[in-house]
């Protein structure tokens, strides 16, 4: 289904082509799959949790290693479709953001992401520790690179805290937006984040919010923006005591230091 012509010929059949309003961008060749697959170090027998299947290029290469996937297409005419190519294929036709993750075992993600929901999928996603080993995903370029973002980088944001604290994230690949049909307008990548055991925080929720807050005021330095929480003398005693700058604005501090500015004020 990577081959253009096969692929306009199956679009024609099922009476359907690619949707804007899913950010349908199919995948037309055949080695990003393989790269893909091989990225995920599938073994046969292995489960993968394939989301947005769409026409099933990706689903091939992954029966065809033998493993067993559960496929999650909210497009009804892929999901028809899906259900007859056979082999160890389970197809559930509904949104990812919907699916009960406990009618599956411990699985791999792969997926081409819709590009208009990436991040509310991967926040749900990278939060089924009990569920989900690992996943191999394709974002658009930008967002791969807030991913996988250093503190101090102009990429570096919240979201990048946020994948840090529940994985270990890396960019495999950039692929050229030629790569599929229709062609997008920007180029895309492939992400894989290895789900790990979270860092003990006395309060998460509460310290994750308070990470989100003060990279919304990204200008703002964190004895401003974490002051109103705890008192801006209490964040730069904090910071003074953990040799940070009392000027330290957000996108200065890994993980590991906000958790430790966290625990010192609470």
């Amino acid at each position: 289904m990577y081959r253009p012509r096969d692929l306009h010929e199956l679009l024609n059949v099922l009476g359907t082509g690619p949707k804007k309003s899913l950010s349908q961008n199919f995948l037309i060749d055949g080695n990003i799959i393989r790269k893909i697959v091989d990225t995920a170090k599938v073994a046969e027998g292995e489960s993968v949790l394939e989301i947005g299947p769409g026409p099933g290029a990706l689903t091939q290469e992954l029966l065809a290693r033998g493993a067993h996937v559960t496929a999650v297409e909210k497009d009804t005419y892929f999901a028809k479709h899906l259900s007859t190519i056979g082999g160890h294929l389970q197809v559930f036709c509904q949104d990812i953001l919907d699916f009960d993750f406990s009618r599956i075992g411990r699985t791999k993600v792969i997926a081409n992401l819709p590009y208009h929901i990436t991040t509310p999928i991967v926040t749900k996603l990278v939060q089924q520790h009990a569920k989900i080993v690992s996943l191999v995903i394709m974002v658009q370029y930008e967002v791969a690179k807030r991913m996988v973002a250093k503190p101090g980088s102009k990429d570096y944001g919240s979201l990048t805290v946020f994948l840090n604290y529940h994985t270990d994230a890396a960019l495999a690949f950039k692929v050229s937006r030629s790569c599929f049909h229709p062609k997008p307008k920007v180029d895309s990548a492939v992400v894989t984040l290895t789900l790990k055991e979270p860092p003990v925080i006395s309060d998460s929720m509460r310290c994750l919010q308070l990470i989100r807050q003060a990279f919304g005021q990204r200008r703002k330095m964190l004895r401003k923006s974490w002051g109103e929480e705890f008192g801006p003398l209490a964040v730069v005693h904090a910071l003074t005591k953990m040799n940070l700058p009392e000027t330290a604005r957000p996108e200065e501090l890994s993980l590991e230091q906000f958790i430790t500015l966290f625990e010192e004020l609470s």
